[in-house]
């Protein structure tokens, strides 16, 4: 099997602290961030045992990508991509709330619909609707930023309310997450893809907003294929999907939602190799691009010196 990347820990010199996410270790600096994007694997707030070969590949340069084509939008934390599995980038202080937008019934929506909700972090959602079937308009469902455990819904009027954030930055993070799924749908229209949903993530740099994290990566966001959607709709079949969903469709299937008390399914060699074969496939459709694997050999020692040039 491929090696794969589950932890770094790096001493580099002018190191203030490490973060280490669900998915990515953050190494913090005076004024910038260093972001190691690892292969581990997350679903359900649940950071799975085996780490997926090429992953943290796959996801930081689907979001370099999308990073560098939404400039014209709002202007990025990023800095430079001294690595395949590296970004580097400016220090913000970050908005606690993620904005997620929701152009279809799909996922965590779904669910809570089934359940017999009509009301998603304080948007309505109207009445006799399938599973994947598009909002007539696409819906805004911040959550909070959990450090530990599951992200909660939360409405706009809480957030303002609560003055996580004040009315006219929260009204700006609306705007300009309407801008970038408009962006980002419009582009997988083009390869045969709809953006069903996605989330975003904001912080402050010298007052101004800036958009951080990743944009648009399958962990991030769910994909269908465009040209086959109206038919298994008109069908209530499945719908084809570019997206981490896969995962957690298997993990449900073997019992597991993240849930207290509930056990981590084994995962084999098997399905590791083809959970990171799907992912390659994912890149492969969204960028439109062969994949490049990177050489895994010495990849932590490449990443450690890719750095140290880069600081």
């Amino acid at each position: 099997m491929e090696k794969a990347i589950f932890n770094t820990d790096y001493k580099f010199n002018n190191l203030i602290k490490k973060y280490k996410g669900k998915v990515r270790d953050v190494y913090h600096f005076d004024n910038k961030l260093v972001m190691v994007v690892t292969d581990r694997l997350s679903a359900f707030d649940v950071v799975l045992p085996k780490p997926i070969p090429f992953k943290g590949q796959i996801l930081n340069q689907i979001a370099q990508k999308f990073l560098k084509m939404t400039e014209d939008i709002l202007p990025n934390w990023v800095e430079s991509i001294p690595d395949p599995n590296v970004t580097i980038g400016k220090k913000c202080e970050t908005f606690p709330i993620e904005m997620v937008i929701r152009g279809y019934l799909t996922g965590h929506a779904w669910r809570e619909y089934k359940l017999g909700k009509r009301e998603i972090c304080g948007v309505k959602i109207p009445e006799g609707m399938n599973e994947h079937d598009k909002f007539p308009e696409p819906i805004i469902t911040p959550t909070t930023k959990a450090k530990i455990g599951h992200d909660q819904d939360i409405s706009k009027e809480d957030i303002i309310s609560s003055r996580i954030v004040i009315k006219e930055e929260y009204e700006k993070l609306e705007d300009y997450t309407r801008m970038l799924y408009e962006r980002g749908s419009n582009y997988a229209n083009s390869k045969n893809l709809l953006l069903v949903d996605t989330k975003y993530e904001f912080g402050k740099l010298n007052e101004k907003i800036v958009l951080i994290d990743e944009i648009h990566t399958p962990d991030s966001s769910r994909y269908f294929y465009a040209d086959t959607y109206k038919e298994l709709q008109e069908k209530k079949e499945k719908q084809k999907q570019l997206s981490k969903e896969f995962v957690r469709e298997w993990l449900i299937k073997k019992g597991f939602q993240g849930r207290d008390g509930q056990k981590i399914p084994h995962i084999t060699d098997e399905k590791i190799n083809s959970i990171s074969n799907r992912y390659i496939e994912l890149y492969e459709n969204i960028i439109g691009e062969k994949f490049h694997k990177r050489n895994t050999e010495n990849m932590l020692n490449d990443i450690e010196s890719n750095i140290k040039i880069a600081l």
